[in-house]
């Protein structure tokens, strides 16, 4: 370091600006006044916060977690910095380092409710609900008009199978911001609630009122979720494409991206290619639960934990990560030593590990967009399972339309983007069934439903798996589901919702138009 940072003094008029931009989400006007700011003031600290901050918000975490750190070096005193690389570790997928740089913001303010606020969450990310369960009740208990903090217990609460709890909590938080829409969604988001004429009258007297795009955009979802159990379907058309285009307008979405990526993948990615590439980490762990969100991903990795030699995990974000280490995925992959190969499944496995919680030998990850790097997965953990979850592609793709997702899923905000989507995860485990035959378990929706106990045998078979009655009673298994679908999971199987699409028909013509072939092919993938 050459210099140092003084947080003394007033904030530079740019700041001042830049900070109003900050908080009006005019992320383009902040990044204008804050870069040429940073060029002729290079060691304020303020000015490196407020542009972490803003690649956090467009999801740059590793843009952030290097201003942040810059910010740390420049003002070692200042504890909020070291608080938002917290967040950032957190929400980047590594909470076990988040911990560790709260120990040192707890060193400073002990005292801080935000701060056990942000712990509570990260304890949440690494599996120890409880303990996070207890901090938030500590929290409420010495402040509890905050509609944000029972919103994030409420959250823990589903998770653990609380349900009622949850709602409480839930309700607490709409009680003290009566237009919160993030709260009303979460409502809506559990699937086992339904709104009375009270709640509905409520909710429409909010959007009307609300002023914040964020508000807005969960109260459409929540109405969309509203007038679709009372079955005005077109009124609940509306509030989803309301609410997407919300989305839509602050992170906008490009589908040739992943287009290009499986056109990479496929040339890349040969069958000899593959061939000269054995070795690998040789743990047998990993079952990977791969394919689209709302295909019933959360349905197959129910069952396999209900295995008593299969633990359930979470949706984690350690494969894409290491993928795209080096920064040249597909490419760059095929360039690495078995010895590297070797390092990165075993850097998997370590980095996984924190998520576990017993000694069972097997363990499920089934973050749904590893689709995308089955053949990474092969060539670094060449003995782990990948299941394909594959659901119909109307009735898939207009879940995950009508499902508000809390980050991630920006293919999911229009109709034609998640239908191309959906063409292109077809495409790419097409390929894959071609150049390794047999490697990748597909487990298809429908069939689960009509026929349960055969698909549970089958796909416990292809995981090397005595068959156990546990499987059939996954519903009564007690565990911790952190997915949009926690609540459907802990109800016996039912096949409602295997043709919901129908009763928006009327509108789907961009997303059969996306698919093409795909659809009428289906659940096999079209010829090439």
């Amino acid at each position: 370091m050459t210099g140092q940072a003084s947080l003394s003094g007033r904030f530079h008029p740019r700041l001042v600006e830049a900070a109003i931009a900050l908080n009006a989400n005019r992320l383009d006007v902040a990044e204008r006044l804050l870069k040429p700011h940073l060029q002729d003031n290079p060691f304020d600290a303020r000015a490196v916060r407020m542009l972490a901050e803003l690649a956090a918000r467009i999801g740059r975490w590793r843009d952030a977690e290097t201003l942040l750190r810059r910010a740390v070096d420049l003002a070692p005193g200042w504890n909020a910095p070291k608080a938002n690389l917290a967040l950032v570790l957190g929400r980047s997928g590594r909470p076990a380092e988040a911990l560790d740089v709260l120990d040192e913001v707890f060193a400073a303010e002990p005292d801080g409710l935000n701060h056990w606020n942000l712990k509570a969450a990260t304890l949440g990310r690494l599996g120890d609900f409880e303990p996070a369960i207890g901090l938030y009740e500590e929290v409420l208990a010495r402040s509890p008009r905050q509609p944000r903090v029972w919103l994030s217990y409420g959250h823990m609460l589903k998770t653990v199978g609380r349900l009622e709890d949850g709602i409480a909590a839930y309700r607490r938080a709409i009680a003290l911001r009566p237009e919160f829409g993030e709260a009303w969604w979460s409502l809506a988001n559990l699937k086992t609630v339904h709104f009375d004429p009270a709640d509905i009258g409520a909710m429409e007297t909010a959007l009307a009122g609300a002023t914040d795009p964020d508000d807005r955009l969960h109260l459409h979802f929540a109405l969309g979720k509203a007038m679709h159990d009372a079955q005005s379907f077109d009124q609940a058309f509306d509030h989803y494409a309301q609410g997407n285009a919300i989305r839509l307008d602050r992170h906008p979405y490009r589908s040739d991206e992943v287009t290009r990526l499986v056109d990479r993948s496929i040339a890349a990615f040969t069958g000899a290619a593959l061939a000269k590439r054995e070795g690998g980490c040789d743990a047998p762990d990993p079952i990977f639960i791969v394919g689209m969100p709302r295909a019933g991903s959360t349905l197959v990795e129910q069952i396999l934990s209900s295995h008593s030699l299969i633990e359930g995990t979470s949706e984690l974000p350690d494969i894409p990560l290491l993928a795209n280490e080096n920064g040249r995925y597909p490419d760059g992959i095929l360039e690495l030593s078995e010895d590297q190969r070797r390092a990165l499944g075993e850097n998997y496995l370590r980095r996984s590990g924190v998520q576990r919680r017993t000694d069972r030998p097997f363990f499920v990850d089934k973050l749904p967009n590893n689709w995308m790097f089955v053949p990474f997965i092969q060539l670094i953990l060449p003995r782990a399972r990948i299941i394909d979850a594959r659901r119909h592609p109307l009735g898939c793709c207009l879940s995950n339309f009508r499902q508000h997702f809390a980050r991630g899923q920006t293919f999911a905000y229009d109709l034609a983007d998640v239908g191309t989507y959906y063409a292109d995860y077809v495409r790419l485990m097409a390929h894959v069934d071609a150049v390794l035959p047999g490697r990748v378990h597909r487990v298809i929706y429908e069939r689960m439903v009509d026929d349960t106990e055969t698909e549970v045998r089958r796909l416990l078979e292809y995981c090397g798996l005595e068959f156990e009655s546990a499987c059939m009673d996954f519903h009564k298994t007690e565990r911790a589901v952190r997915t949009p679908s926690s609540e459907q999971v802990r109800q016996p199987i039912y096949r409602d919702s295997t043709d919901e699409w129908r009763a928006y028909e009327a509108h789907l013509a961009p997303l059969k138009a996306a698919l093409g072939p795909v659809l009428d092919a289906y659940p096999e993938a079209p010829a090439p």
